[in-house]
């Protein structure tokens, strides 16, 4: 049994206690605490056993990897519709292909995470639909992301790095190259301009080659009226 608790206490410590939507007393087990039963019937929220080898340490260490910073104050700046001039070089000294996008980014997860939603036109393929979800994770201190589109059915999985003055948010992204069939990897850069305007350079790797080359640029502007009194996470893709 002492066994299954342990099991069942690292999966909460490897996703964090943001599934904890009541708050929750640490115990002392030295001290008689007041039966579930008892505190159930009283409308009390029972205390929370430590089980064997775990301390009020750990606990509060799960405790402040949920708890929300200025990281997540800075990814909720981006809250908002986002209007994009995207500009996509297929391949190294390519011509440029001009396009637009519209992105929505909204919170979820009580402000730890934001979700974003992307919608454009691929030339030359048809409509492109994106999704990602963008978050800080308090224990590895980095930004981190995973991203899907119909171009694919892979995911790319990916970390961030904040600049110290704040405007420069470098990201690393890992996926399968559909061409070599290996892994690969694609780097961004965003850059904030300002509180509304922002822009994204996407550099991958050429398959044939295997040299980096810049893929991707846009220029984001958010609809006024849109933006959240929130904060500057990632805004296209």
């Amino acid at each position: 049994m002492k066994r299954n608790m342990l099991v069942v206490m690292s999966l909460i410590v490897a996703v964090g206690v943001a599934t904890i939507v009541v708050p929750v007393a640490v115990a002392d087990p030295s001290k008689d605490a007041k039966p579930a039963a008892a505190a159930a019937a009283e409308g009390q929220q029972p205390e929370m056993q430590l089980t064997t080898g775990w301390t009020q340490a750990d606990m509060q260490a799960c405790m402040a990897a949920a708890t929300l910073g200025k990281m997540h104050e800075h990814l909720a700046k981006s809250v908002g519709t986002w209007q994009g001039k995207n500009t996509l070089w297929m391949y190294p000294g390519a011509q440029p292909v001009k396009s637009e996008s519209t992105t929505t980014i909204k919170p979820m997860l009580d402000g730890r995470y934001v979700q974003c939603e992307m919608s454009g036109e691929m030339p030359g393929m048809g409509p492109y639909n994106g999704f990602a979800l963008y978050g800080f994770d308090n224990v590895s201190q980095k930004f981190v992301s995973t991203w899907v589109d119909n171009c694919g059915t892979g995911m790319a999985h990916g970390t961030g790095e904040l600049s110290a003055d704040g405007k420069t948010l470098t990201w690393n992204y890992a996926y399968n190259c559909p061409i070599t069939k290996k892994p690969t990897t694609l780097r961004e850069v965003e850059t904030f301009t300002s509180a509304d305007e922002r822009k994204l350079e996407m550099y991958g790797i050429d398959p044939k080659s295997g040299k980096e080359f810049k893929m991707m640029e846009i220029e984001l502007t958010r609809h006024p009226g849109k933006a959240a009194n929130a904060a500057a996470a990632p805004a296209g893709r």
